[in-house]
């Protein structure tokens, strides 16, 4: 009996960058059937893989044996070429403008490279669609049915319950923490948390009056977050992880294009002013369409 195909994901990014490759991952795991797949990145986020059933081992991307593949002519521990040539495929996201990983990967004897670029072009397609570009190489075509779909389970809840991620990566995405509080207020049948990280704590970003969820792991918040009735936030991963679990979301957009960048599955819903900044949406149209996205739930 032959031993399953073995298939190596490479991917870095922040945490709605690896959840964006996640319709990738189902791509490849749907179409080489019964292989053994494993992800090397940021173990913190690539377990997100696992927990999905689209990963069977994590390996991480810092671990001091990764380095010299980085390098022009750096010698290159023997187990990890070894590991390295044991895969069928290796799908690489990294960015490599000189060539230097793919060159020591070929140093080390890997024969089939697929190369996804992780740049996302501001005129393309979603970013999930464009991602997944480099394995149409192999006839590997990305589908609705693979974005739009929860990789989490949602688990039931003992009572209502409203989530909302007060941050994001960057200061210009933020909608001010006051405004937040307001919305909180005006649900006063549901369980309100807030979800908080180590961005919002150095920015002194401390919601008041309502549980915390702070800085908890990926997969733990994963865990809890598909317990939610909705989830309230911006453009960032946590919004993205939300939408992942199933959680119907109303989601603030300013500088950046949802279309190519707010989660794709159809249980979210964004507002976006048109002037494209965050601090001309209202506490009111804001309130107004939390509150048909929690009538939905």
């Amino acid at each position: 009996m032959n031993p399953p195909p073995r298939v190596l994901v490479i991917r870095g990014g922040a945490i709605g960058d690896f959840i964006l490759t996640l319709p990738a991952l189902r791509l490849l795991r749907g179409t080489i059937a019964g292989c053994h797949l494993e992800v090397i990145g940021y173990p913190a986020i690539a377990e997100l893989a696992r927990a999905a059933g689209l990963a069977d081992t994590i390996r991480s991307l810092e671990h001091r044996t990764m380095a010299p593949l980085f390098a022009k002519t750096a010698p290159i521990d023997e187990a990890l070429a070894e590991h390295l040539r044991s895969f069928n495929l290796v799908v690489s996201f990294l960015y490599d403008p000189d060539g230097h990983f793919r060159t020591s990967l070929e140093r080390v004897g890997v024969k089939t490279l697929i190369e996804c670029s992780p740049l996302v072009k501001p005129d393309g397609p979603h970013a999930s669609k464009q991602l997944a570009q480099g394995l149409e190489k192999l006839a590997m075509f990305l589908e609705a049915g693979h974005l739009h779909r929860a990789h989490f389970e949602r688990q039931p809840a003992n009572n209502p319950r409203i989530a909302i991620h007060v941050g994001s990566g960057s200061e210009k995405k933020n909608w001010p923490l006051e405004n937040w509080l307001q919305i909180a207020n005006s649900f006063p049948n549901q369980e309100i948390i807030f979800i908080t990280g180590e961005a919002e704590q150095e920015r002194g970003i401390q919601p008041t009056g309502h549980p915390i969820w702070h800085s908890l792991p990926l997969t733990e918040l994963a865990t809890r977050l598909s317990t939610c009735t909705a989830f309230l936030g911006h453009d960032s991963g946590i919004s993205h992880l939300a939408a992942a679990c199933g959680v119907p979301s109303l989601l603030l957009f300013g500088p950046t294009d949802p279309a190519i960048w707010a989660p794709p599955q159809p249980w979210v819903q964004f507002l976006r002013n048109p002037t494209h900044q965050l601090s001309d949406l209202s506490v009111h149209e804001v309130k107004l369409a939390a509150a048909q996205v929690v009538a939905k739930s």
